[in-house]
C-alpha cells in the first residue's frame, strides 16, 4: 500500500487541477489549476523512474558491489531528463499565460470569464 502513495498523489493532483480548470471562473485560478496538473504529471514521471535501492546514474568511481549490479541497481535517467525538460517548458508556458492574463485584464478590466463573454464587442 505504501508504494501506491505517489500514484494516489498524482491522481489527486490531476483531479484538483482539472476541477480548477473546469469549474473556476477566474483566469488566475485556471492557470493555477494548469500548474497543478503539470506538477502531477511531473510527479508521475519521477515515480515511474523510481527504483528501490537504486543508485544515481552518474559516471563515478562507484564501489565494486554497485558496479557488479550496475544494470539492475541504477535509477532510470530518462524520466529524470523528461521531468527537467517538462519543468523548463512549464515555466515558459506559465510566463506566457500570465502575460496573456495581464493583457486581457488591461483590455477588459476583469479576470472573470463570464463578464468577458458579456463584454464582447
Amino acid at each position: 500500500m505504501i508504494f501506491n502513495i505517489p500514484f494516489i498523489a498524482v491522481v489527486a493532483m490531476i483531479f484538483i487541477g482539472l476541477y480548477a480548470v473546469l469549474f473556476k471562473r477566474n483566469l488566475v485560478k485556471i492557470v493555477i489549476g494548469i500548474s497543478i496538473i503539470e506538477s502531477g504529471v511531473n510527479l508521475f514521471l519521477i515515480t515511474l523512474g523510481y527504483r528501490e535501492g537504486g543508485v544515481v546514474p552518474i559516471f563515478t568511481s562507484a564501489p565494486s558491489d554497485v558496479a557488479s549490479n550496475a544494470p539492475g541497481s541504477m535509477v532510470l535517467p530518462v524520466p529524470q531528463a523528461l521531468t527537467l525538460t517538462s519543468i523548463v517548458i512549464g515555466v515558459a508556458v506559465l510566463a506566457l499565460m500570465l502575460s496573456l492574463i495581464m493583457h486581457i485584464y488591461r483590455h477588459y478590466g476583469t479576470l472573470d470569464v463570464r463578464k468577458m463573454r458579456r463584454l464582447k464587442e
